[in-house]
């Protein structure tokens, strides 16, 4: 006789049944898992004799012959555990087999008997849903799990013996109920900043519309203070954006007790970062920096500093909103829709064009380091601002008046206004800098004279195809902050201003 349990393996986000068999047949003692295991799921027999062992419970001297089906589907990590467990119970009469059938289950076994949380209980939770069946998991984790559906049946036990005791009736384990993460403390704010009252109000053009943006500037003058103050004008997150953000946090391991938060992801990975951990990969893929901002915000500091192979491999999921990754073993795609922000000293010694700075290898200092952005890296980017140094004057004076708040609320119209606008169409879009050019020429209809004005701006600055119609996107959005239904010249014209840095950039470009 064979007794079955269904559990779940990772493609990318999305959960694929596996069918845990498990034979006890004469002969042995005899103990094998097959159906490509990795190393994780092998070593779970030390762990399940371990734990079997606890609970009170031995397997007998046989042959136990443990599949994992489909056999040429790769089993990767240590979910496994409770699946076999629970199956070889069920093999030897421990627990009604008649009743695992309805349930999915997955969690790792200390030697103790106890369940330990591991990841990826929300996408296995959605998965099991879909089958029209419940979920077996980690206690830690029940919370995370119930996100899934207010009616499937939950089972989130501390241990072995609180399972077995569910299913005979002596101990009746409630289902657990979803859960929020407090809200963070308070932000940093934009008030905080004196000074650079343009870069402020690109900041909030690039809020408003989901844009990308690079910020170029000498040491000192506020580029990462503007970045870190971004979280505090973009609005939360809806609850389609908040399942597929805690999705992807859950299969990287990231949310703490099982709780999601509505905050946007603000990802700042170090210089350092390698290409798989950037876009994702690995030996076991995993989500990279640009899935884990997904719906939010990666911020790049010292830009430049990056490899330039890292930095490239962002072109695709800036382009697509998601990042693809094919190996030998497996092919895999995540969502990687995030807002793009760098920032950049203008050069190595970093202050290239500032009065009274001289810099001793001249213009070749600059050339060297901005090449190490590439030109169709730059040209996905909406906004391109320079950031001057502050000077005295600017922190004598008293700090702005105007707090983050008060920004927030302007970028939230502007964005219920682009919501509103593309439910109309029919179309997926949340703002203006995901649409694609067929739609942002539909919504954009200029007059003559911003037409005349695109036209020979688009000829100067040698706009490409891309670069013109991101121009369009940025127009589109503060013509929004400013609650207009048409893109006037004077909106067109801000939008010019942010493509054209100056000739700080033009090596890369």
């Amino acid at each position: 006789m064979v007794s079955h349990v269904t559990t779940v393996a990772f493609q990318g986000i999305e959960a694929v049944p596996v069918d845990v068999q498990v034979q006890i047949a004469p002969g042995g003692p005899y103990f094998a898992i097959v159906g490509l295991p990795d190393k994780a799921v092998a070593e779970s027999r030390d762990r399940i004799w371990a734990a079997l062992h606890a609970t009170g419970l031995a397997l007998p001297p046989k042959r136990i012959t443990i599949n994992l089906a489909p056999a040429d589907l790769p089993k990767e990590g240590s979910h496994y555990d409770l699946p076999i467990t629970l199956a070889l119970m069920a093999a030897i009469g421990a627990l009604p087999g008649d009743q695992l059938v309805d349930f999915v289950a997955l969690g790792e076994l200390s030697l103790d008997g106890t369940v330990s949380a591991v990841a990826g209980v929300l996408p296995a939770a959605i998965a099991a849903n879909a089958m029209g069946r419940g979920l077996i998991c980690p206690s830690p984790c029940g919370s995370e799990a119930a996100w899934a559906s207010r009616d499937m049946a939950i089972l989130a036990p501390r241990s072995l013996i609180a399972i077995a005791n569910h299913f005979r009736g002596t101990q009746v384990l409630s289902r657990p109920e979803a859960a929020m993460a407090a809200p963070p403390d308070a932000l940093p704010d934009l008030a905080d900043i004196k000074g650079q009252e343009s870069a402020k109000r690109a900041l909030e053009v690039v809020a408003a519309g989901g844009h990308h943006m690079l910020m170029v500037g000498p040491p000192g003058a506020g580029k990462s203070m503007l970045s870190s103050r971004l979280p505090s004008i973009l609005p939360p997150l809806s609850p389609a954006e908040l399942l597929e953000v805690s999705m992807i946090a859950s299969i990287a391991g990231t949310l703490e007790n099982g709780k999601l938060t509505a905050r946007r992801p603000f990802r700042a990975p170090h210089h350092s970062a390698s290409m798989a951990a950037m876009v994702g990969g690995g030996i076991r893929p995993k989500p990279g920096e640009a899935s884990l901002a997904h719906h939010g915000v990666l911020f790049l500091d010292e830009m430049p500093e990056f490899t330039p192979q890292v930095l490239d491999s962002l072109r695709q999921p800036l382009e697509s909103g998601e990042t693809m990754i094919a190996r030998a073993n497996y092919r895999i795609t995540y969502p990687s829709r995030f807002q793009l922000v760098g920032a950049m000293n203008p050069c190595r010694c970093g202050m290239a064009g500032e009065p009274g700075h001289t810099c001793r290898r001249g213009p070749r200092c600059v050339a060297d380091y901005q090449a190490r952005l590439s030109g169709p890296l730059l040209d996905r980017i909406d906004i391109r601002i320079e950031v001057p140094a502050v000077t005295a004057t600017d922190l004598i004076l008293p700090a702005p008046a105007e707090p983050s708040a008060a920004v927030a609320a302007r970028v939230e119209a502007a964005r219920a206004i682009q919501r509103e606008r593309f439910a109309g169409l029919g179309l997926d879009a949340v703002c203006n800098g995901q649409c694609s050019p067929a739609v942002i020429e539909k919504i954009v209809a200029l007059d003559a004279p911003a037409m005349t004005l695109l036209k020979n701006a688009a000829e100067a600055m040698q706009l490409s195809a891309r670069g013109y119609h991101r121009v369009l996107k940025v127009a589109r959005t503060i013509a929004d902050l400013d609650a207009c239904d048409s893109v006037g010249r004077i909106h067109l014209a801000e939008a010019l201003s942010y493509r054209a840095i100056g000739d700080i950039l033009a090596a890369a470009a």
